[in-house]
């Protein structure tokens, strides 16, 4: 039987990357080692950089603004039918949970390196999505059943949850389109200012609201799912650590998780994926009290950039599963074969100015050293003479570490993150150095407000 599923395996002999990046530096590594031709895009902001000048090929698809080039799905799609390519990667952020591009995609007679178009659809209403963890028995948050018809379901839907609650886009993301209320009078003008960044960002000003489950941590559990039916788990990420809803440190395993607690999350992780009838990678997080409840929040239908900490700890490498799942390839694991050991932790570099309000900082890196060693690994896109442009995001590499156990993880990262130089910029490294160094960190006490509450910020 496998064999004949092995004869019918699609053709994937060249893949077009549609991203940026440490993240399409990854994928590219991920193609070479597979002997896949690996072809990326590229916007004129970006002629010199790294993703450019490792791929096997690259294409310009325009001007610097991510509108004109990283998110224009013409100029992707018409650069990967005239790259001869067998499928589109689509990385993280840009146009990777965009389910109108994946059908395009898919249309075209190209794969789509991901789950399926009405699949990212349905996840990426969180409504919708909370109507599949419900169906697939995964607690959810309290809330709204649907997206709010106005603002006064909202104060109505409020006052019988209880405040604090949160406000969010129903298709929203990367913690946008997102507003804590904590007093019924603040409830109306959180409202409009949500569905104002809402439609700026996403252009759907649906919105639902939430119970905020205080002094929770945040965990993710990662999926891979084939075509053929086959889910499994690879344990979860602890990503409590974040400054205004954005990820600054991760880690794997979750230091306060035991392996019941494991099994029965990620359990609850699996039949969301298998519910909603997912393919690929994807991540299902949620939150966690300190009374070991848990909550389903959202999934997000790509790879995630925290996917390292999980390869560390697995030995499974998330990017190459993708790929064969695309190519139509059954998983080669198990869940008994899913097998924790030790422990690994993230940190992201960004190019910001921890001491001026996290501005971001452009510029021209004159000096780099990256730091090396035994369970040390450094993902970027930046290197010596290269220009950071004020056109993206603000990370610009993350360092990874693996530990026998949590301790010495984050001894190795204190080493890591004091060994690297970044000059002729500014970037969050000291702010990271501070984090390690905080009991409460170090303890393992901390969850979704320890940077606002610790780090003061």
């Amino acid at each position: 039987m496998f064999q004949k599923k092995a004869q019918q395996l699609r053709k994937l002999e060249k893949v077009l990357i549609a991203n940026r990046g440490e993240i399409a530096i990854r994928v590219i590594r991920a193609c070479k080692e597979m002997g896949i031709i690996a072809a990326t895009v590229y916007s004129d902001a970006d002629a010199d950089a790294l993703h450019v000048r490792i791929a096997d090929e690259a294409i310009n698809i325009g001007q610097a603004r991510a509108n004109d080039s990283y998110l224009n799905v013409e100029h992707i799609l018409n650069a990967a039918l005239a790259c001869g390519a067998d499928a589109i990667h689509p990385g993280v952020g840009f146009l990777s949970e965009n389910s109108d591009f994946d059908r395009i995609v898919s249309e075209s007679g190209l794969k789509f390196i991901g789950p399926t178009y009405d699949v990212i659809e349905k996840l990426g209403n969180k409504s919708t999505a909370r109507e599949i963890a419900k169906k697939a028995g995964a607690p959810i948050v309290p809330g709204s059943d649907g997206p709010l018809k106005d603002v006064e379901e909202a104060l109505k839907l409020a006052d019988k949850i209880g405040y604090p609650v949160m406000i969010k886009a129903v298709s929203g993301g990367g913690g946008r389109g997102i507003r804590i209320v904590e007093t019924r009078e603040q409830l109306e003008d959180a409202y409009e200012s949500a569905k104002k960044e809402a439609v700026a960002c996403f252009g759907d000003d649906s919105l639902y609201i939430e119970k905020m489950i205080l002094g929770a941590k945040h965990i993710e559990v990662q999926i891979l799912a084939d075509e053929y039916g086959n889910v499994v788990h690879l344990g979860e990420r602890d990503c409590s650590i974040q400054r205004k809803n954005q990820k600054v440190v991760e880690e794997a395993p979750c230091e306060t998780i035991d392996s019941f607690m494991r099994e029965k999350m990620g359990k609850a992780a699996v039949n969301i994926a298998k519910t909603a009838g997912y393919q690929n990678s994807g991540t299902v997080e949620f939150l966690m009290t300190d009374d070991k409840k848990f909550y389903f929040i959202e999934m997000n239908t790509r790879i995630q950039v925290e996917h390292t900490v999980t390869e560390m700890i697995t030995g499974v490498d998330i990017v190459k599963e993708q790929l064969r799942i695309a190519r139509g390839e059954r998983l080669s694991y198990k869940q008994q074969d899913i097998i924790i050991r030790g422990h690994s932790i993230e940190c992201r570099i960004n190019a910001e100015d921890a001491d001026n309000r996290f501005m971001p900082n452009c510029g021209k890196i004159n000096m780099l050293y990256v730091p090396g060693g035994m369970g040390v690994r450094f993902e970027g896109c930046i290197y010596d003479g290269c220009e950071i442009s004020p056109y993206y995001d603000s990370m610009i590499g993350k360092v990874i570490v693996y530990g026998k156990d949590r301790q010495e993880a984050i001894n190795k990262m204190k080493c890591a993150l004091g060994e690297i130089v970044v000059e002729g910029i500014k970037t969050n490294i000291n702010f990271q150095k501070r984090i390690m160094n905080n009991q409460k960190y170090l303890d393992g006490d901390f969850n979704t407000g320890f940077i606002r509450q610790e780090m003061n910020v």
